[in-house]
C-alpha cells in the first residue's frame, strides 16, 4: 500500500513540474513514516501547487491526508499521507533544510512514473 501511495504522490510532483524529486526509504529509520518525498517548486505558487495536487490526488485515489501545514507561507509544506509524508520545499528553502542529508542513512528508493 505504501508504495501505491509513494507512486501516487510521486506522480502528482512530477505533474506539476516539482524539481528534484527524491523518495528516501525512511522503514527502520523513522517511526514517523515508510517514505519521505522531497522535491520543491521554483516560486510560492508552484510550491502551493505541488503541494495541493499531491493532497487531491491522494484523496482521490481514497487515501486520508492527515496534514497539511505550511500551506499559506509557502516555503516548506508538509502533506502528511501517512505511510508517505511528502516535503514540498520552495527551492530557496531546500538547500538550508537540506533533509536529504540530515536523513542520510536512507537509502533511496526509485518510483517509477509511469507516462499517461
Amino acid at each position: 500500500m505504501a508504495n501505491n501511495l509513494l507512486e501516487i504522490a510521486f506522480k502528482a510532483c512530477d505533474d506539476k513540474r516539482a524539481e528534484d524529486i527524491v523518495a528516501l526509504n525512511m522503514e527502520g529509520i523513522s517511526l514517523l513514516a515508510d517514505y519521505f518525498l522531497i522535491c520543491h517548486g521554483n516560486s510560492d505558487r508552484q510550491t502551493q501547487a505541488i503541494a495541493r495536487e499531491i493532497a487531491d490526488v491522494a484523496h482521490k485515489a481514497g487515501y486520508e491526508v492527515k496534514r497539511l501545514e505550511g500551506f499559506d507561507s509557502a516555503r516548506w509544506i508538509l502533506v502528511d499521507l501517512g505511510e508517505v509524508v511528502c516535503h514540498v520545499f520552495h527551492k530557496d528553502e531546500r538547500a538550508y533544510y537540506n533533509l536529504e542529508r540530515l536523513w542520510g542513512d536512507a537509502p533511496e528508493k526509485f518510483v517509477a512514473v509511469d507516462p499517461e
